[in-house]
């Protein structure tokens, strides 16, 4: 369960966004998980060597490296100055 916030979340909040980018690809690396494991106990059951299993896994994991690479590394999560607040 997420932590309370102490304000309406929104997007535009840059813990809010670094929490919700995080949530998203722990979201992603579980539906991996549990696709490829899925996928890999059928290939297993039924004693295939389908080169598409293959193809599916490595194309999928690169996703997510490419996307855990992007939320730990590579995202910008600085507030962005408010145009409101500044002055003449």
């Amino acid at each position: 369960m997420p932590p309370r916030w102490p304000r309406k979340p929104d997007r535009q909040d840059p813990a809010y966004r670094r929490l919700d980018d995080r949530m998203n690809l722990a979201l992603h690396i579980a539906i991996f998980a549990a696709t490829n494991s899925a996928l890999w106990f059928g290939q297993t059951l039924h004693h295939t060597a389908d080169a598409w299993a293959i193809q599916v896994t490595g194309i999928w994991l690169a996703a997510v490296i490419g996307h855990a690479v992007y939320i730990l590394a590579i995202a910008n999560y600085t507030p962005s100055p408010d145009p409101e607040r500044e002055g003449p």
